[in-house]
């Protein structure tokens, strides 16, 4: 197992802007009534998602949180098995039974997104055990947000890494609200003082930069793999959306969400065309995101619902009734 090379910029703004395009076209599914149940968004926070996501190797392991839609598409998840799960069809990739709370596909090493809060972090605990112990040169990496770094399980799935030194990547999207509060209200420590606290080696970050969140997760990663322990990395970000789809975000400013400057999508293309990348090209990477997004919607409204009697398939090993 080697470190996955260096992305292009244009790699990562393509890989973003199909996380964007994705995920506006699920709000309105949403609000259309075609995806059953709660929808959490990450428009905002596709910097994070690409940059890390594309440091990591395809036998890499990921876990994710409520709001893994980015996760999951920059690991590799297919479009359009990924638009039928949550628009909950049998052809989905957990069937039509996960939905947007629980994508998952060990193929590409997505351990799946996680609707408990901090959940996503032991898992990751353990697949990075299980990478030890075959000693397959393999990292697993886990997503969750500040709200997470107030829960018991952080400090135990911590200790624990740390004591034996797993090869585990520990990604924090700060994103300065934990559910309808502000982080300042949520947690009283720095999130890199609680890693360092378990001798965790952290680093933290603009978030909003891409390739700057590329370039600190390869050197993370590369330390990880040469058995240096974990890492822990603070993505500062911006939830530019409410903690879920129709959230009327009351409590909060408006203008908080709507600082366009601060758009990861925006100052990669102004990099971009800085450095001299064609208009056209730049432009490209959104157009073809909408392609490709219509073409799974598409797809996705034609599959079919799962049955009510397969509901209990692959759940438990056997389950005939007997008298």
């Amino acid at each position: 197992m080697t470190a996955a090379d260096s992305a292009s910029p244009i790699d990562l703004l393509r890989t973003m802007r199909l996380i964007r395009e994705a995920e506006l076209r699920l709000a309105q599914l949403f609000a259309d009534g075609e995806v059953p149940g709660f929808i959490h968004l990450s428009v905002g926070q596709e910097g994070v998602a690409a940059g890390v996501c594309a440091a990591l190797g395809p036998t890499d392991t990921l876990a994710s949180n409520h709001r893994g839609h980015g996760h999951a598409l920059a690991k590799g998840l297919d479009l359009e098995r990924f638009f039928l799960e949550i628009m909950g069809k049998a052809e989905g990739m957990c069937k039509g039974r996960g939905g947007s709370m629980h994508v998952a596909d060990a193929a590409v090493g997505m351990l799946g997104a996680n609707g408990i809060v901090g959940a996503g972090l032991p898992i990751a605990v353990g697949s990075a055990l299980a990478h030890q112990v075959k000693r397959n040169g393999a990292v697993a990496a886990v997503f969750f947000g500040d709200g997470a770094l107030a829960e018991g399980v952080m400090h135990e799935s911590f200790n624990l890494a740390s004591i034996w030194r797993l090869p585990v990547l520990f990604v924090c999207e700060n994103n300065g609200w934990s559910e309808f509060s502000p982080t300042s209200r949520q947690l009283a420590a720095d999130p890199c003082a609680l890693a360092l606290s378990h001798r965790i080696e952290a680093r933290s970050i603009d978030g909003n930069d891409a390739m700057a969140v590329h370039d600190v997760t390869r050197t993370l990663v590369a330390e990880i793999r040469n058995g240096g322990g974990p890492r822990f990395l603070e993505c500062r970000t911006t939830r530019v959306r409410g903690h879920f789809e129709g959230d009327p975000q009351k409590y909060r400013d408006a203008a908080d969400a709507a600082r366009s400057d601060d758009d990861p999508i925006g100052r990669l293309e102004r990099r971009l065309a800085a450095e001299g990348l064609p208009a056209a090209e730049i432009k490209a990477a959104e157009r073809d995101a909408v392609a490709r997004v219509d073409a799974a919607v598409a797809r996705a409204r034609a599959g079919t619902a799962p049955a009510f009697g397969d509901a209990l398939r692959d759940v438990y090993a056997n389950t005939e009734v007997r008298p």
